[in-house]
């Protein structure tokens, strides 16, 4: 490759991958996935990739996947099944620790096997009207939702969207994933339970439970029987067929899109209200990022960039688990994971490589707000009702992110292998 074009093909990586960190331009509107598509596109556009190199260098299947759990979501969403479940904690946990256990399990099962990014932008408001009803601070439940979704996430192919290119790229089963990963899920979301009763709710300032008036009573019940009359029988009929799909070995991303088009059949549900929750800004950045990494391996950016992994000793799982938890927080973790994905076939051991990758991903996203975009929507969406702070969020993020790293270690290197 000529050195004009490597040089291009440098700026353009570097420039990217800073963008992709701050988050934006200063005085433009360009978002990581604005950026991350311009930086693909000027790959091409440099000579870097050849079109039919750019085609080659975009992941069907992990496109495929991600568009169609979306879809699944959202038919779920719009059928109302998630104010069911809204309204059975409602009427049925009461009591501080119990709605906190609640939320948790909720959060981190539901994004166990539904996009945890999906989870918690239909959970927030509906956990904000359940601790309004009975009087308590939003704000430890609202941080359960946030990390709980991360957590949960970590068992499962589709739990989030980092999962689903690892899934997708290292050809790892979902039942393997699921029993490698799964334990660590589970103990994960009794430490962040444990955490946050620690530290918000120890005192004893909300055990004291304050009965909702009759007025909001009624509410309540008026507000599970339209939930009940939404019928999302179908919707879930048909996840749980997907579900059943990748347990039992079929390809995910053709399970996927076969239930996502099922769903888009029915006439319950206007194709336009589940186009409207399809994360487009999402998918464009990985089709951004895939030119971007297709770009930097084809002018030699990953051959110097295992180099420096070899210094590093990424070899070392506590090393390679604290790189990566810093990368996933500077630049995000699906970057973060895109640029990794090329160092991953070197290593001596790449499946337990991909799970490591997998397990610290994702659960460095509960470090900082800006550690994940399941964290970020949590605390846009309850803007206005409840402030969660940079350093409020670290105080439980620190200790929730360490115990469940350190659980994932040890599992994944001393006890599952």
């Amino acid at each position: 490759m000529p050195n004009l074009t490597t040089a291009a093909a440098v700026l353009i990586f570097v420039a990217t991958y800073t963008i992709v960190a701050i988050g934006k331009v200063p005085l433009y509107r360009i978002d990581r996935a604005g950026a991350a598509l311009l930086g693909g596109s000027l790959m091409v556009g440099a000579g870097v990739l050849s079109l039919d190199e750019a085609y080659r260098a975009v992941d069907l299947n992990t496109i495929t996947l991600l568009l169609g759990m979306m879809i699944v979501v959202a038919n779920l969403r719009v059928s109302g099944f998630f104010h069911l479940v809204n309204g059975w904690i409602a009427t049925h946990v009461r009591h501080p620790l119990a709605l906190l256990a609640a939320v948790v399990l909720a959060s981190g099962v539901l994004s166990a096997f539904l996009v945890n990014d999906a989870i918690c932008l239909v959970m927030t408001p509906l956990v904000l009207e359940v601790v309004g009803r009975v009087k308590r601070n939003p704000i430890p439940y609202l941080l359960a939702i946030a990390m709980s979704s991360n957590i949960g996430s970590v068992a499962t192919i589709t739990g989030n969207p980092q999962n689903i290119l690892i899934g997708s790229i290292s050809g790892i089963p979902y039942r393997t994933f699921l029993a490698h990963l799964g334990p660590i899920a589970l103990l994960g979301l009794f430490v962040d339970w444990a955490v946050l009763h620690w530290i918000h709710l120890r005192n004893g300032n909300e055990t004291n439970q304050q009965p909702a008036p009759e007025k909001e009573k009624e509410e309540e019940e008026r507000g599970v029987t339209r939930a009940f009359e939404i019928h999302p029988a179908f919707p879930m009929i048909v996840s749980l067929g997907v579900l059943a799909g990748f347990l039992f070995g079929f390809p995910p991303a053709l399970v996927a899109a076969a239930g996502g088009a099922v769903l888009l059949m029915q006439r319950r549900n206007s194709p336009q209200a589940i186009y409207g929750d399809v994360d487009w800004s999402l998918l464009m950045l990985f089709l951004g990022l895939f030119l971007i990494i297709g770009g930097a391996q084809q002018a030699g950016i990953t051959q110097q960039l295992l180099g420096v992994a070899e210094r590093l000793n990424l070899h070392n799982s506590v090393v390679f688990t604290a790189v990566v938890t810093l990368l996933s927080n500077i630049v995000s973790n699906v970057p973060a994971v895109m640029l990794l994905k090329g160092l991953i076939p070197q290593f001596h051991d790449p499946r337990t490589a991909w799970l490591m990758l997998a397990m610290s991903s994702t659960l460095a996203g509960n470090l900082t707000i800006t550690g994940s975009v399941a964290n970020i929507i949590v605390v846009e969406k309850a803007r206005g009702e409840a402030h969660i702070g940079f350093l409020d969020y670290m105080k439980i993020g620190i200790p929730v992110t360490l115990a469940t790293l350190a659980i994932g270690l040890v599992w994944l290197h001393f006890v599952h292998y």
